[in-house]
């Protein structure tokens, strides 16, 4: 019920989700991400608990292996589709054999994107061929990347949420982005959602580090 792609940028200062599915708040249960570690998603019949458990892994290993020995240690791999990314070496994916209708993989240089429940398997390649073209910030070429699955028949029923995350190396995320119900197009609105918060983001992350030194929010009442 889901398709999605996690990524880094090419110095790995920066990871990123973005998700979108026919089920609501398909971000709060599915991405994950932890600056200076990597990003992951987990969906299909999803177990959110696994998240966290492969980013501390991430933080010491490969991809690969950081999802076989998190996997390992659950009864029910067969029934998820995993997707993680570290600093270094490919993103590893892993695509169970109960994974819910046509489900597929694909796996770039800096990112893998995988779905279940597709209209077509060819969603994930088209999404891992759009980051790559993409230029510019991640957050933008996650975007595109998710735009690019959609595009290319995304899930086979309708889609109504869509969710974008971000770390850098803060505590928090910089960007964490989210349509948890739509009737339609919560891809087109996750998109109009970053393009209005691109351009603040900078001084919201100056105002958490320094309030004195950010700029005013330039509404009514703030001098």
């Amino acid at each position: 019920m889901t398709f999605s792609i996690v990524a880094r940028s090419t110095d790995a200062r920066l990871y990123g989700v973005a998700i979108a599915s026919s089920s609501p708040a398909v971000a709060a249960r599915c991405s994950h991400a932890r600056a200076g570690c990597g990003a992951v998603a987990t969906q299909n019949i999803t177990d959110p608990a696994l998240g966290p458990h492969i980013l501390e892994r991430l933080a010491a290993e490969p991809s690969g292996n950081a999802l076989s020995h998190v996997l390992a240690g659950t009864p029910y791999a067969a029934y998820r589709q995993v997707l993680a990314i570290g600093a270094t070496g490919p993103p590893a994916v892993h695509s169970g054999a109960e994974a819910l209708g046509v489900a597929a993989t694909a796996v770039g240089t800096d990112a893998a994107a995988a779905g279940n429940l597709l209209a077509n398997p060819d969603v994930p390649r088209q999404m891992i061929e759009a980051f790559a073209a993409a230029r510019g910030f991640l957050a933008g070429r996650l975007v595109a990347a998710l735009q690019a699955g959609l595009a290319a028949g995304g899930e086979a029923g309708p889609v109504h949420s869509a969710g974008l995350l971000v770390v850098r190396e803060l505590s928090w995320p910089i960007v964490d982005l989210r349509v948890d119900w739509a009737q339609d197009g919560p891809v087109a609105q996750l998109g109009l959602l970053w393009a209005l918060y691109a351009p603040q983001m900078d001084a919201y992350v100056q105002r958490a580090l320094d309030p004195r030194l950010a700029p005013s929010f330039g509404v009514a009442g703030d001098p």
